[in-house]
């Protein structure tokens, strides 16, 4: 008799576990030699970590290597959810064995905030942690902004594995642009530009006054739009140095890009980038919202009242289009670097951040939250059925970058911000449940599931999630995850017809 109950090819699920612990404590190495570098005392610690990290892959890998080599669409969900929680438990070995951060509740909500590039943190003081612990801090933010996922499968072909299904359900958005029919292909490339923008950054930033410890941590926190940073004041600490934060605002821009549009611009082809719909949209969003922004600081701000002070380099109108470009890049692109308390501008300023934090930037970018492009099509959507209203007989179809989109993808989507507004309002009233007042509710429901980092309230741009009862650093970190697999890759293993063998 056929069983009713579904069979995932739990050796093969084990064996990817165990590869990314394996990689995970690889990385660990490099933190080890900053470590190293800079003497700072933990380099035991780390070793330690990433030796048993690579000793639990190992064995892991060791013990189901006879798996069946396949994956289906099915087993795909459960290996990148499972990928993503047994990460960040990972994630935190460097911080519970060298003390630094030395509750597992407090460990596991910094290492899914990095992995997930959420970037809302409970260190109070990050300037005092040792600089092997910030570096693989920031380090996750890296590791989780293009998914960990995505270098898996560049490797996987070696091993006989396909990674199609799992690319499809680490990036379940809207849009199935690759660079190359290959999907092995397609990871290399899009890890190169990541690599070279990375890499280029660090120049930048260096050449501009930073450090080059600072450099790199913050040219890997704001390509993967992670936010992870190096100072107590985030980028508020450059305010004397402008060009350094220009810089950020450039590459959190790019990174909230799609990869693949920086390929088509390498290559020449202009054209296709400014041809984009979602580019167009998303280039003259971030343009809108600067000068409404720049406008309401500089002419209803004050500077001296939103916890950080604010040296006016070039002049106070320049200070106000720096800090309004900083913060709405940031938010939008959902990086949460900060260089003001943004809630503390106008109340105007306060709701328009939060609008913000539930927009996100571009699908096949390192971004959290809903993207762009997918507003983009709802709004076409709505166009279409005031067409059909007006003109029941009419064919219409909602049609982005001059091709009609596929009725199941508008359904998709529609679904998409049900669950997504559901999310909210759930995540909104448990932290609710916990006391915290409705504006802190809010912001930490809205920061946590679009992987913003900075919230509102008790948790806003200079605070910290230090003082979040257990449950709700649980709960934050719950929602950062089903943030970070745009929900469906979450839910769906919550659905009774996902277990069913039919």
């Amino acid at each position: 008799m056929k069983s009713l109950v579904y069979k995932i090819n739990y050796k093969l699920t084990l064996f990817i576990l165990g590869f990314l612990a394996l990689v995970n404590g690889v990385f660990m190495l490099l933190s080890a030699g900053v470590s190293w570098a800079y003497k700072d005392g933990t380099l035991i610690h780390i070793l330690t970590a990433g030796g048993l990290a690579a000793l639990l892959g190992s064995l892991l890998m060791l013990f189901t290597r006879n798996y069946k080599r396949e994956i289906s669409t099915r087993e795909s969900f459960l290996m990148v959810a499972l990928s993503w929680i047994f990460m960040a438990f990972v994630g935190t070995l460097p911080y519970l064995i060298s003390g630094t951060i030395p509750h597992f509740t407090d460990a596991f909500f910094e290492s899914m905030s990095g992995f997930t590039t959420t970037g809302a943190t409970i260190l109070e003081d990050v300037e005092r942690i040792p600089k092997g612990i910030l570096f693989w801090r920031s380090f996750t933010n890296w590791i989780g902004g293009m998914g960990m996922v995505v270098l898996a499968i560049a490797l996987f072909p070696l091993m006989g594995v396909g990674g199609m299904q799992l690319f499809a359900a680490e990036s379940p958005g809207p849009e199935s642009d690759k660079l190359s029919p290959r999907i092995k292909e397609t990871a290399k490339r899009i890890w190169l530009i990541y690599v070279g923008y990375t890499a280029l950054e660090t120049l930048f930033l260096k050449l501009a006054g930073m450090s080059f410890f600072d450099a790199v941590n913050h040219a890997m926190a704001s390509l993967a739009t992670g936010g992870f940073s190096t100072k107590n004041d985030s980028m508020a600490f450059w305010d004397a140095q402008p060009m350094i934060q220009y810089i950020v605002i450039l590459f959190m821009f790019l990174g909230g890009t799609n990869f693949v549009l920086s390929y088509y611009a390498f290559k020449g082809k202009f054209k296709s980038v400014w041809k984009n719909e979602e580019f167009r949209a998303y280039a003259l969003l971030v343009v809108g919202l600067v000068l409404i922004t720049t406008l309401v600081i500089y002419f209803k701000a004050d500077p001296s009242q939103d916890g950080i002070a604010h040296p006016m380099v070039w002049g106070p109108f320049e200070s106000s289009f720096r800090h309004a470009a900083l913060q709405v890049v940031s938010v939008l692109t959902t990086t949460g670097f900060v260089s003001a308390d943004f809630s503390m501008w106008t109340p105007f300023l306060t709701l328009l951040f939060l609008g913000i934090m539930l927009i996100g930037a571009s699908a096949g970018s390192t971004s959290g939250g809903p993207k762009v492009v997918r507003y983009l099509i709802l709004v076409k959507n709505s166009m279409v059925s005031f067409k059909r209203i007006l003109h029941p007989m009419g064919i219409f179809s909602v049609r982005l970058n001059g091709k009609a989109v596929e009725r199941p993808v508008v359904s998709n989507i529609v679904s998409f911000f049900v669950l997504y507004l559901f999310s909210f309002g759930v995540g909104t009233l448990v932290f609710s449940w916990l006391d915290l007042d409705l504006i802190t509710a809010m912001g930490s429901a809205a920061t946590t599931l679009g992987n913003v980092g900075p919230g509102l309230g008790d948790f806003g741009p200079i605070g910290n999630f230090g003082e979040m009862p257990t449950f709700g650093k649980w709960w934050s970190s719950c929602l950062m995850l089903v943030g970070r697999l745009e929900l469906f890759t979450i839910f769906i293993l919550f659905s009774p017809f996902y277990w069913r063998n039919s």
